[in-house]
């Protein structure tokens, strides 16, 4: 008989997860810069040459997002709010060590970045697993009426999540049929890193089993930090993308009303969460 009491669901977040989300933060940080502000460059500075400089900026979008997820890791006390997105990193970065694996004789093999790279990919999906394994005893139920979204909130946000998911596994999978819809011209690994990064909007799924606005709340922030250097990006490179390409316009679209819409709902929810905190009297008047 197991007589090992269980731990106490206090929401606590382990000091493993701190240490190793402090530990990945310069990487995240490192790809950023060189993928970002010196796209032209990758054939020596990153793992493999990366044309066009579109995918670089889109890849550097995706961490400069994990960046601002780990270091909030770091610092954070409420484990709930870091579940969806541990969970979604692991997804990320389990499928770039895949496709380092399925495309290796691409890879810049005497590039020191290539070695960090492959060390990285084939390192992170377990040590971020293990994370979430290990704080999932003490995750917290949802006891509060006013951290609850709305239920047509939370299944439009699942539902984005699960359309993100799916286009990223599609993908994956098959990246020659992306390819020709593609609005910049991919190779089949490129077609597959950027099916890694469509796939981290997979976290949105989760809220379908945690509706708190707290958890949600991190996610648009993320979300914010991550789109907002891509549309940017898309600006900066438009001399690259084809507009007759089939995805052109619903990717232009899509990014955008992402965009529009955490931002909305990232306001809507710190004004929620400062009525919530502002004493009797002081609450925030009502409209006329």
């Amino acid at each position: 008989m197991n007589t090992r009491p269980r731990p106490e669901p206090d929401d606590r977040v382990l000091p493993y997860t701190r240490v190793l989300s402090l530990a990945i933060v310069p990487f995240l940080i490192a790809g950023f810069v060189i993928l970002y502000l010196f796209p032209l460059h990758t054939a020596r500075l990153w793992a493999w040459p990366l044309r066009p400089t579109m995918t670089a900026m889109v890849l550097a979008s995706a961490y400069l997002g994990g960046a601002y997820f780990f270091v909030r890791a770091a610092y954070e006390r409420r484990w709930h709010v870091l579940a969806p997105g541990m969970l979604s990193v692991t997804a990320f970065a389990t499928l770039l060590g895949v496709a380092t694996l399925l495309h290796w004789n691409k890879f810049t093999h005497d590039n020191p970045a290539f070695w960090i790279w492959t060390a990285l990919y084939f390192a992170a999906p377990l040590l971020v697993l293990a994370a979430w394994l290990l704080n999932r005893p003490y995750a917290a139920p949802a006891r509060d009426p006013d951290d609850l979204l709305p239920p047509s909130l939370r299944a439009a946000v699942a539902a984005i999540g699960a359309l993100a998911l799916v286009q990223g596994a599609a993908m994956f999978i098959t990246p020659s049929t992306f390819i020709d819809l593609w609005p910049w011209p991919l190779t089949p690994l490129s077609a597959r890193t950027l099916a890694a990064v469509l796939c981290l909007g997979g976290a949105g799924v989760a809220i379908w089993h945690d509706p708190r606005w707290s958890t949600l709340h991190r996610m648009l922030e993320v979300e914010l930090v991550m789109v907002t250097p891509m549309l940017l990006a898309a600006l900066r490179a438009r001399d690259q993308l084809d507009s007759g390409k089939p995805l052109a316009w619903p990717l232009l679209a899509g990014f955008t009303l992402l965009f529009i819409g955490s931002l909305a709902l990232w306001s809507r929810h710190e004004l929620h969460a400062r009525n919530a905190l502002a004493p009797s009297g002081w609450s925030t008047p009502p409209r006329s």
